[in-house]
């Protein structure tokens, strides 16, 4: 059982660390307090949830100043058997002070009238034992993307801590007269196609069935879309999974969300799977026409 803890400079990515470690498969906790670390170790170890298999938590100066229960429990948890490392994330003042400026957060331990620096220069000097007692120390004072993070936290922990792709793919039909689905990073609107509603023996399917699929190969706008939908996947898909996000939802809308969008979602889902990422396909909304 692989337990991470993550501790650090505040400022530096430790809740970056957690998501894309809690993306990558890893039970994430934050800000556990370190007495009650060892009792989750022995509920994960006693085998009735696999979720626990692989834990990550993050622990800093919110549990307290003193860390020595810390370094106490990581021996508690090693002792029964885990594999516990300890992951030490750390920046530059000039690094730490430029990202609270950008979110306009206060240093947890700021002062009345302290300056951002002098805060920075005690957690600094707090967390000396913390840092001498890492496995692991990895500075962000270059990490201006997501994607430098997970880079260099996957060199870190290799492929048996993290998956190799984590990067999912989410292509959802839907239809216009019911709203755009609120989770959407990208919608399409394909009500430019003809409509099979107006085909009385094609109204009541929808576009899984192989007569609607056929009524739409059968137009040049499907053909041109289809093309031109696949250079655009091709070309955003690489750097959207650069960029470090974990799941991307592309949206197809029609008018009712039964036919055009469904046909369309499904045709643009199997482009994703033939160009190696994992998709996920839904219809919001194929049922309601025929309600």
């Amino acid at each position: 059982m692989q337990f991470i803890i993550i501790s650090g400079l505040s400022g530096a990515g430790k809740s970056r660390a957690g998501e894309f470690l809690e993306d990558a498969g890893f039970y994430t906790v934050d800000n556990m307090p370190a007495a009650l670390m060892p009792r989750f170790a022995e509920m994960a170890l006693d085998g009735t949830n696999s979720s626990y298999e692989r834990v990550a938590m993050v622990s800093d100066v919110r549990g307290g100043h003193d860390f020595t229960p810390l370094f106490q429990a990581m021996d508690e948890m090693e002792a029964m058997g885990c594999d516990c490392k300890l992951l030490f994330l750390e920046a530059s003042t000039q690094a730490v002070i430029m990202r609270y400026k950008e979110t306009r957060r206060s240093h947890p331990l700021a002062e009345p009238g302290e300056s951002l620096e002098s805060a920075i220069r005690r957690e600094k000097k707090l967390l000396e034992p913390v840092r001498a007692r890492a496995d692991y120390i990895l500075d962000s004072s270059d990490f201006n993307t997501t994607a430098k993070l997970r880079s260099a936290l996957l060199e870190m922990f290799g492929e048996t801590a993290v998956t190799e792709r984590t990067f999912q793919v989410t292509v959802e039909s839907f239809g216009f007269k019911y709203g755009i689905p609120l989770d959407a990073d990208w919608v399409m609107d394909v009500r430019f196609l003809p409509n099979p509603f107006y085909v009385p023996e094609l109204r009541r399917r929808t576009g899984l069935d192989r007569e609607v699929a056929d009524f739409l190969d059968n137009c040049r706008e499907t053909h041109e879309f289809e093309r031109r939908m696949e250079d655009m996947l091709r070309f955003l898909l690489p750097l959207y999974e650069e960029e470090g996000k974990s799941n991307l939802v592309i949206c197809m809308g029609c008018t009712g969300g039964q036919h055009r969008s469904v046909a369309m979602a499904h045709a643009v889902a199997q482009m994703v799977e033939k160009m190696g990422y994992a998709a996920t396909e839904q219809h919001r909304d194929i049922n309601r026409e025929r309600k």
